[in-house]
């Protein structure tokens, strides 16, 4: 079972909330960009991860990232470009640990902007597993890993290096699978992508 952070203990670790992709299943509209009870859908996920115990949130923004600059309010953040974005996931999950240097930040705690079924008693569920650099946490649904996930800042190199196409952290993970904390969601939170023109009957 685990306990949820003070805000002194999970002050070493960073919300990465990766939002650069660019829908092309929705028509070339920007996931960021999507609407969600009124605002723009990058606006939710960084509300979760901060009411989820994140104090410190880096936003990647990739896809028309200046209109989403201007759109949405994302007061405190820090925002990182990732040009590479078309590439892939894997290019944004590297900007967002990259972005991370010098910030004193032990942990990066990772969330997608197209989960929005993803809420805030999960990511603490997440953080509560927190320990330190050698940290590697992720949130399960009926077993299964999904996220957010949890990476201490010992593991940031070789997941930076690892990170190609879609995958993102997707190897690392595997190779390291007895190192996992796996710490189960499904109770509170539902993994489902927003990718299709099905998906968005999930947004409200």
């Amino acid at each position: 079972m685990t306990t949820r952070k003070t805000p002194e203990e999970a002050r070493g670790v960073a919300g990465v909330l990766l939002a650069a992709g660019g829908g092309r299943r929705l028509g070339g509209r920007p996931k960021a960009l999507l609407p969600h009870r009124g605002r723009p859908l990058v606006e939710h996920a960084v509300r979760v991860l901060r009411e989820g115990g994140c104090a410190r949130v880096h936003v990647v923004l990739g896809a028309r990232s200046e209109e989403v600059r201007e759109r949405a309010v994302l007061p405190g953040c820090v925002l990182v470009d990732n040009p590479d974005w078309e590439q892939g996931m894997g290019t944004s999950l590297r900007a967002g640990l990259n972005s991370l240097a010098g910030t004193g930040a032990r942990a990066a705690l990772v969330s997608l902007v197209d989960q929005p079924g993803i809420g805030a008693r999960a990511v603490a569920r997440v953080l509560g597993a927190y320990t330190g650099e050698e940290s590697l946490v992720s949130a399960a649904y009926e077993g299964v890993r999904g996220h957010p996930v949890l990476f201490g800042s010992a593991h940031w190199a070789g997941i930076a290096q690892a990170a190609t196409g879609d995958r993102g952290a997707r190897a690392y993970l595997r190779e390291h699978e007895p190192a996992i904390t796996l710490v189960e969601c499904g109770d509170v939170a539902r993994p489902f992508d927003i990718d299709t023109e099905a998906d968005l009957a999930h947004l409200e």
